[in-house]
């Protein structure tokens, strides 16, 4: 810890003072909690187990869903302890642990989305090809990346607010350890600091963004070219994945692609795409995919047949 930093720990506001909307906030995100790691899990271990799931998108998915899982343990577990027990306090470097994590997860989640369309991209505007640009080793490489682009992220954004000297006060005005609350307790010009923070942070979610709208326009473009029965299966697929990349997105971007301050919707927004979306993401992908929900039930019945043996 930086020698000019007296604060060793931080307390968290949270989302609310009142012990009686603490406690429907508990049971509320206490579901929300399991649904998200029983419904990514469940997609985790069909795709793994399937032998029907084999190619490269249900590789991205499971993906997709172990980061939903993980990302969201970074913050659930003690933003429910919070809410349970009223202790609202963190340490200074389980608070740094927790801003590396979830942007670690987050960053590997944006770079994965686009790895993602690429993939539709390929299956419906080039499928003679597809299993030729979509080798295994292609697949590896990119989720690599994927992990990679999230790591490099959250060390940057980790990085320029760790040196920086917390002098007072140790009040966090949100339920998380997160930048923008964070610049405000420093007790040195942050201008340079929150540009910084809006170039890794806000830029690579606008770039990203931008290059998911345009793949998913030429995808959509290209449809015309398919039969009936092809452009209603691409459709709901892409459909899955666009409404997953809006809910991802569009929190992000309004959090991050701003000067380095913060509104009363910031932590609204924060628990939409911390905890709903992650929760969210097994239902759109699996509800509107035949293959995932058949492969579900013949592992279902397969483990039923195998327990009533």
């Amino acid at each position: 810890m930086d020698p000019r930093n007296n604060v060793t720990y931080f307390v968290l506001l949270g989302l609310t003072q009142d012990p009686k909307e603490q406690k429907v906030l508990f049971v509320m995100f206490l579901l929300f909690y399991i649904l998200t790691v029983v419904g990514n899990l469940l997609i985790v271990v069909t795709v793994t187990v399937s032998k029907t799931l084999g190619s490269p998108m249900y590789l991205f998915l499971a993906n997709l869903s172990f980061m939903d899982v993980t990302y969201s343990s970074c913050i659930c577990p003690r933003l429910i302890s919070h809410l349970l027990f009223g202790k609202n306090t963190i340490s200074f470097q389980s608070c740094m642990t927790q801003l590396f994590t979830e942007h670690f997860f987050g960053g590997s989640e944006v770079f994965l989305l686009l790895v993602m369309a690429y993939d539709r991209y390929v299956a419906i505007c080039k499928p003679l090809h597809y299993l030729v640009i979509m080798r295994q080793w292609v697949c590896v490489v990119l989720l690599v990346v994927s992990w990679v682009g999230g790591f490099l992220h959250s060390v940057i954004q980790v990085s320029t607010i760790y040196g920086l000297p917390f002098c007072g006060p140790n009040v966090i005005d949100h339920f998380i350890c997160e930048m923008y609350p964070l610049l405000k307790l420093v007790c040195t010009d942050t201008y340079i600091i929150g540009l910084l923070v809006l170039a890794n942070g806000g830029m690579i979610c606008t770039i990203v963004f931008v290059f998911l709208l345009i793949s998913y326009g030429v995808i959509l473009y290209s449809l015309k070219n398919l039969s009936p029965e092809g452009r209603r299966k691409a459709l709901q697929t892409c459909g899955s994945h666009i409404t997953v990349v809006v809910f991802f997105f569009v929190p992000c971007i309004f959090m991050y692609v701003r000067p380095a301050k913060t509104f009363p919707i910031d932590k609204s927004l924060s628990v939409f795409f911390t905890v709903v979306t992650p929760m969210l993401n097994p239902l759109i992908y699996t509800l509107r995919n035949s293959e995932m929900t058949n492969a579900m039930k013949k592992l279902w019945m397969r483990n039923v047949i195998s327990f009533n043996r």
